[in-house]
């Protein structure tokens, strides 16, 4: 199956993953067994404290708490069977098994694209329309945004899902990444991938630059807003309230069209690998703290979760 492109169908992929590194092998697999039991706690505590604590049952926090449970689905969708394969000889994964896994990997992507997308406008809404907010945002409001994100992304990758199965794989079958990419995928397809050539524009215009053009637009108006505010202690405020998901924001594009928008040759496939690790791995688990290091509202009700809990103990 592997020596070259012939008629046989493949059936089966084999996932590289960090095989070019035998001597770190326990290092990298305790590493990044500790970033996904730590990414998975961070984010259930994150959902936990909102639910509980009353004050933070507001639009933006709504937002957050969804972002924290797809990023425990996206993380969930590769790292564990990445961690499974470590100390496996043969690492091997069906068609469908590939399929279904980059299917669920780019939908909690894409609909995380359009959730921090509905987080921009909802910081718009917060700072530059502060007194009709509560109106604009109003709950069913926040319900239909975050709804309508996790439609979008499902859809967009249900049609990249079709063509996907549509692809005949005859020759070599391996895959040198941790998880089924689309990229490497179509690398190895005998097939005529004039179908994505088609689709993926489409999408990189719908999901990327319609985000990033409403994210851009937000921050504009917002911008304009901050500056004429007054006092800087009250500049500094508004501009806490946006900083931590400018900073989400940045880290989950940026990492994104570096992987995607890089040349996929030689030499940067392991640094393409380096930059995956960052935004399937690194960008989950760090996205609690910069939202909660950043934020007197969470580290507030932290406080008052802990004098809830030693009220209980005592």
């Amino acid at each position: 199956m592997t020596g070259g492109r012939n008629g046989t169908t493949i059936m089966k992929f084999i996932l590289l993953g960090f095989s070019e590194f035998p001597k770190l092998t326990v290092v990298l697999f305790s590493a990044f067994l500790g970033i996904y039991l730590m990414t998975v706690s961070w984010n259930v505590g994150l959902i936990t404290l909102i639910r509980m604590d009353s004050h933070l049952h507001t639009p933006m926090y709504f937002f957050l708490g969804n972002l924290a449970l797809l990023d425990i689905g996206y993380v969930s969708a590769t790292v564990p069977r990445m961690l499974s394969d470590f100390f496996k000889k043969q690492k091997s994964i069906s068609f469908m098994g590939c399929a279904m896994q980059y299917f669920f990997f780019s939908s909690l992507g894409l609909t995380e694209c359009c959730l921090l997308t509905a987080m921009a406008y909802d910081r718009y809404a917060a700072i530059c329309n502060p007194l009709l907010y509560t109106a604009i945002v109003s709950p069913t409001f926040c319900v239909q945004m975050v709804a309508g994100s996790y439609i979008t992304g499902l859809l967009g990758s249900f049609i990249q899902l079709c063509a996907l199965l549509q692809l005949h794989f005859c020759g070599p079958n391996v895959i040198n990444h941790f998880f089924c990419d689309l990229p490497q995928l179509l690398s190895l397809s005998c097939s005529d991938t004039f179908l994505f050539q088609v689709i993926m524009p489409v999408l990189t215009v719908v999901f990327g630059l319609t985000s990033t053009l409403v994210i851009m637009v937000s921050y504009g108006f917002i911008i304009a807003t901050i500056l004429k505010i007054t006092s800087a202690e009250g500049r500094s405020k508004a501009f806490n309230t946006c900083a931590s998901h400018l900073t989400t924001v940045i880290l989950f594009f940026g990492s994104g069209v570096f992987v995607y928008m890089h040349p996929n040759l030689g030499d940067s496939l392991s640094q393409n690998k380096l930059a995956s690790v960052l935004y399937t791995l690194i960008i989950p688990m760090i996205n609690p703290l910069i939202y909660g290091l950043r934020n007197k509202e969470i580290k507030d009700a932290l406080n008052r979760g802990k004098k809830r809990i030693f009220s209980w103990c005592y």
